[in-house]
C-alpha cells in the first residue's frame, strides 16, 4: 500500500524540532576534511549510496570522507518522504552527532507517468523506495517541503515525469505543472531543483536549458547531473554545460560514465566525463552549492566500498581543479 501522509501530525511534531538558529542554516561550506581545508562547494554524498544504515552513512561521510554536508534520499530502507516523526527526530540527532548539514531533500517528486500520454518505456513501479502514484504527487511535494524545513535546507529535488517518445504534445502542460509546483515552493521559501535524468523528459544540458527558459521562477533551478547527460548521449562538459544559464544551477550530482556496450556507471575519474574541467568551470562561474557524490557504480564491492573508491577519485579531481 502507498504510504499515507499524516501531514498535520508531522508538522506538529516538527515544531519542537526546529530550534536551530535560522541565521546559520545555509552558510557556505567552510569545512571539508579533518584538517580543515575548504572548498568553494558544499562537498557532499547521497547518504544511501553508502548505506541504508543512516548512522553508518553519516559516520563514513563525516569522519572518513571529511565532509560537512550530506544529501538525503532514503534511510532504513525507506524513501525520505516516508519517514515518520520519530525517524526524522532520530535522523536529526545523528546529523548533529556527526556535525553534518543537509544539502537538499532528494525526493522522487514527479517521477511518474504523465497523465493521458502513452505509458513510458522507462516507467517504474518503484524508484529508490518510492511507489507513489500520480494522485499523490501534490502530497509528495508538501511532505518534501516539510522535510526540508525539518532538516534545515532550502532545496527539494524533483523530476519532470518518465520520458515520452514524443513529449512535444505534452511539454506545455508539463511546464505548467512545474511552474505550479515552483509557486507552491516559493511560498515556503523552498527551491525546487530539477534533475536532468535520462529516464525522464529532461535528460541533457540542452533539454535543461529549454525547461529553465520555460519555467522562469526563482524557486526553480537545475540539479545538474553530467553523468545522466552522458548516459543520454550528450557530451556534458563542455557541450551541455555551456548551454546552461549558470545562475540557475542549484545543485550538482557527481558520478561517472563509460560507453562500453550500452553504457555503465564508473567511479569518479574512471569514465568519459571531464570532471576536472567541470569543477573548474563551476568554480569560475561562481557556483557555491553542492557537489554531491552519487556513486551508482557497483563494481567495487559493497555500496560503502564503491562509494569509498569513487570518493577517492572525486577528491583527486576536486584537488586537480583547485577546488579542495
Amino acid at each position: 500500500m502507498p504510504v499515507q501522509f499524516e501531514r498535520r501530525e508531522f508538522l506538529a511534531g516538527m515544531v519542537a524540532l526546529t530550534a536551530a538558529k535560522a541565521g546559520s542554516r545555509f552558510a557556505p561550506a567552510s569545512r571539508f576534511d579533518s584538517a580543515g581545508s575548504g572548498s568553494p562547494f558544499r562537498v557532499s554524498v547521497i547518504n544511501d549510496e553508502i548505506s541504508q544504515d543512516f548512522g553508518r552513512a553519516c559516520e563514513v561521510a563525516s569522519r572518513e570522507f571529511g565532509m560537512g554536508w550530506i544529501e538525503l534520499r532514503g534511510m532504513w530502507n525507506k524513501n525520505i518522504v516516508k519517514l515518520d516523526e520519530k525517524e526524522v527526530a532520530e535522523a536529526r540527532s545523528i546529523l548533529q552527532k556527526f556535525q553534518l548539514k543537509v544539502t537538499d531533500i532528494a525526493s522522487p517528486l514527479f517521477k511518474v507517468d504523465w497523465p493521458g500520454a502513452p505509458k513510458s518505456k522507462f516507467s517504474e513501479a518503484k524508484s529508490f523506495g518510492a511507489d507513489f502514484t500520480l494522485a499523490q504527487q501534490d502530497e509528495v511535494l508538501e511532505r518534501a517541503m516539510d522535510l526540508a524545513k525539518a532538516f534545515q535546507t532550502d532545496r527539494v529535488r524533483c523530476f519532470d515525469f518518465w520520458r515520452l517518445e514524443n513529449q512535444a504534445p505534452y511539454r506545455g502542460a508539463i511546464d505548467d505543472k512545474l511552474r505550479d509546483a515552483a509557486a507552491k515552493a516559493a511560498k515556503k521559501g523552498i527551491i525546487l531543483v530539477l534533475e536532468n535524468e535520462s529516464a525522464c523528459n529532461t535528460a541533457t544540458g540542452a533539454e535543461s536549458a529549454k525547461v529553465l527558459s520555460a519555467v522562469q521562477s526563482p524557486s526553480f533551478m537545475l540539479n545538474w547531473d553530467p553523468g545522466n547527460a552522458a548516459a543520454a548521449g550528450e557530451i556534458p562538459f563542455p557541450d551541455g554545460y555551456n548551454l546552461l544559464p549558470k545562475d540557475r544551477i542549484g545543485h550538482c550530482h557527481c558520478k561517472d560514465f563509460v560507453k562500453t556496450g550500452k553504457g555503465d556507471w564508473a567511479p569518479m575519474g574512471g569514465g568519459v566525463i571531464d570532471w576536472t574541467g567541470q569543477f573548474k568551470a563551476l568554480k569560475r562561474d561562481g557556483y557555491h552549492f553542492a557537489v554531491s557524490l552519487e556513486t551508482h557504480w557497483n563494481g567495487g564491492g559493497s555500496p560503502e566500498e564503491c562509494s569509498r573508491k569513487s570518493w577517492a577519485g572525486m577528491k583527486k579531481l576536486l584537488q586537480q581543479a583547485d577546488a579542495l
